[in-house]
């Protein structure tokens, strides 16, 4: 009699539990980032209809892949958190752009915000004329150099403009001016 009741009380949990195991992040995956191995890890959560988290079957297809969007440590992965797309994307490229504390916003730059490189005067006082005095980008990923303690901020722009941006960075004389995101 005590094991037929086991029997049903082990039957009645299991049909009353609708848990299924899923992907997630085990720390921030940055928008633009190779997501590793070590990124993702499986849970065991409840099903719900509203939610459509990646199953832990997909592991295997999940690591090597890019991050399209910023995932929180602990988000459920989603059929919309990768991006097949390499980045740059086509006709568009990355400039890393190394900053002073004084040329960028005393905030945390994060992927996809929308920013602002100003021309700011040279050694002569005087900014150039003949071209565009910012290049609008999109920051893909930003880190603190820990030699020079500067900011190093890698933004996404028309490959047209990466050439002249990347010789403006080079001599220092840009600031960055983080944008609304809102449209």
């Amino acid at each position: 009699m005590t094991a037929l009741g086991c029997l049903i009380g082990a039957w009645a949990w299991s049909s009353t539990t609708n848990t299924q195991e899923v992907l997630a992040a085990r720390d921030t995956i940055h928008r633009g980032e190779v997501i590793d191995a070590e990124d993702v890890q499986r849970v065991r959560i409840n099903g719900d209809p509203a939610l459509s988290p990646l199953p832990a079957s997909e592991y295997e297809e999940i690591v090597g892949q890019r991050a399209a969007l910023d995932i929180a440590a602990g988000g459920l992965l989603t059929s919309e958190s990768t991006a097949d797309e390499p980045l740059p994307p086509r006709g568009q490229s990355i400039v890393g752009i190394s900053l002073t504390p004084a040329q960028v916003p005393g905030m945390a730059l994060y992927g996809g915000d929308k920013v602002r490189i100003i021309v700011t005067p040279g050694d002569n006082g005087e900014a150039p004329a003949s071209s565009p005095q910012f290049t609008v980008a999109e920051v893909v990923a930003t880190y603190v150099d820990e030699t020079t303690g500067n900011t190093v901020v890698n933004v996404l722009v028309p490959y047209a403009d990466a050439g002249v941006l990347a010789a403006r960075a080079a001599t220092g004389n840009v600031a960055l001016v983080l944008d609304s995101g809102a449209e």
